[in-house]
């Protein structure tokens, strides 16, 4: 598992920077009812997706929260309401926001009972009728039917946290309705054998991959001897979806 605190000074870099942010951002306003006053982004990171919600509706008062004390420094430096916390362990009172919205975290949750404990956490803190926006299937999203995709194939986890009938299912039992889901695309995802091989050896695949014994290096190995070592692939389109508190 990759160290957050160390990555924070490439991340957006290495993610899509500006372009992606945008279109996060962007469909996960198209979710967040316009009566809404007050949204608390979690597992915020970078803040990069946090600042261009805060942007894209200004009646609208956007909060942050992460884990990783160097992805919290840098967000604080985007947008001045980050707080360091555990997403299972708000310092947030109950019924107190109108939106919770979670962008690239549950699939990163591999601990048993951590995306149903964020879940909970989420419908604690709303009010009745609020929402709660996160990404579902984000490691599927990008299985694009590529080469890569097809070295990738033997090593997947079966059992992704972030998979959408396990969190419509944890949404449920929290008292959470679907109402709604978006898409966008994940621009400058689009991996070439050259990135993807990094990842592996940097462990950037963690929640995505099960990978024993030789397992990485064997992965690496087919990786390098695909054709346009540096040709990127397809880009991604991740998959959102929205609920209702009761």
């Amino acid at each position: 598992m990759l160290d957050y605190d160390k990555e924070a000074a490439v991340y957006d870099a290495t993610r899509g920077g500006v372009p992606r942010a945008q279109a996060a951002a962007r469909a996960v306003l198209g979710l967040v009812p316009p009566t809404a006053r007050t949204l608390l982004d979690i597992g915020c990171g970078t803040g990069l997706v946090t600042e261009r919600l805060a942007a894209g509706r200004p009646r609208l008062r956007v909060y942050g929260s992460d884990a990783s004390p160097g992805m919290a420094r840098v967000a604080r430096e985007r947008v001045g309401g980050v707080v360091l916390a555990d997403a299972r362990r708000l310092p947030v009172r109950d019924a107190s926001v109108d939106a919770v919205t979670a962008v690239w975290l549950l699939h990163l949750l591999r601990e048993e009972g951590a995306v149903p404990a964020v879940v909970a956490e989420a419908a604690r803190i709303l009010r009745p009728g609020g929402v709660f926006v996160t990404t579902v299937d984000k490691d599927a999203a990008h299985d694009v039917g590529s080469d890569i995709d097809a070295l990738f194939a033997p090593y997947l986890s079966v059992s992704p946290s972030d998979a959408t009938d396990r969190v419509l299912g944890h949404a449920a039992a929290c008292g959470l309705d679907v109402m709604g889901s978006g898409v966008f695309r994940g621009h400058g995802q689009g991996r070439t054998p050259l990135t993807a091989a990094d990842g592996v050896l940097r462990g950037s695949y963690a929640s995505r991959l099960v990978l024993p014994g030789t397992a990485a290096d064997d992965l690496v190995r087919g990786l390098a001897a695909l054709p346009g070592p540096d040709r990127r692939r397809a880009e991604p389109e991740y998959r959102l979806l929205a609920f209702r508190r009761r």
